[in-house]
């Protein structure tokens, strides 16, 4: 976005996700006198107009008047009570709903609207709070070209995206990308343990493992595959070949997909529990 786009965005919701993409923003262009936010805890909502310069409001629906998208960047279990309290008048213009609120799917969020509303739902992730996120999405039908337009420039705020071909993909996308930070950290603390139980100091082992971590990340974002890359560092009967055929022999390849079925299981589980309550 730029200082020209018309499009106002309300955020109900600071938190460390809405304070990520409206810095994104900011840093693409967007004017503070397009944002607004929807923040009840006053220290909070302080904090948010002197770090960004944007209008912050008590009364979600005093946030949203005049806005072309409404981002809902609040706690799932909250999303009911805010999004039933929103004053339909303030609605008439029929802005874009774009939910970040995990698990809250399309069918429940239009339930809980006092009028119908296009709606897409996006699953980013926490390295979204350094711009290098990745964001799923997905639209509802009734939402327009233009309108996934500006959903996309939102999610880039925060880093890259993809558009998904079903909602139920998103359950897969957070246990793959929403869950898949905290794997790649346990694996790194994990390397660390085991080279300190090898004899290296502690805080050698984990400079090691952060470093190959952030540096291995960098590499996966370029133009070979990630059998490319793992491929370059396996020489034929070296270290790295040895540690791989044990991986390989423990059921590693097992181990991960039976992981991220429980995740993507789970994800289910809770969408069904929110709709239950959305009732």
């Amino acid at each position: 976005m730029n200082n020209e786009d018309p499009a106002a965005i309300a955020f109900i919701g600071g938190g460390h996700m809405a304070r990520a993409l409206i810095a994104g923003l900011l840093r693409q262009g967007s004017s503070p006198r397009t944002l607004s936010v929807g923040e009840p805890v006053p220290d909070a909502r302080a904090a948010l107009e002197r770090e960004f310069a944007v209008r912050g409001e008590a009364d979600n629906g005093l946030a949203i008047v005049g806005a072309k998208v409404i981002v809902l960047a609040v706690k799932p279990q909250a999303a009911a009570a805010v999004l039933r309290s929103l004053p339909a008048a303030a609605l008439a213009q029929r802005p874009l709903l774009l939910s970040i609120a995990a698990g809250l799917r399309i069918a429940d969020l239009a339930q809980l609207l006092p009028i119908d509303l296009p709606i897409v739902r996006a699953m980013p992730n926490r390295p979204a709070l350094l711009g290098q996120g990745i964001t799923g999405l997905f639209a509802a039908p009734t939402v327009t070209a233009a309108q996934r337009l500006v959903a996309e420039r939102i999610a880039s705020a925060a880093g890259r995206f993809v558009w998904l071909r079903a909602e139920r993909e998103l359950d897969v996308v957070t246990a793959l990308s929403g869950s898949g930070p905290a794997y790649f950290f346990l694996l790194a603390e994990q390397l660390a343990q085991a080279a300190i139980d090898l004899g290296l100091a502690p805080e050698t082992a984990l400079l090691l493992a952060r470093e190959t971590l952030h540096g291995s990340g960098a590499l996966a974002r370029g133009e070979t595959t990630l059998a490319q890359e793992r491929a370059a560092v396996t020489s034929r009967g070296g270290t790295t070949e040895a540690a791989l055929r044990t991986l390989d022999s423990g059921g590693f390849g097992a181990l991960v997909g039976s992981a991220l079925r429980a995740a993507a299981a789970r994800s289910a589980e809770l969408a069904d529990s929110l709709s239950s309550n959305a009732k």
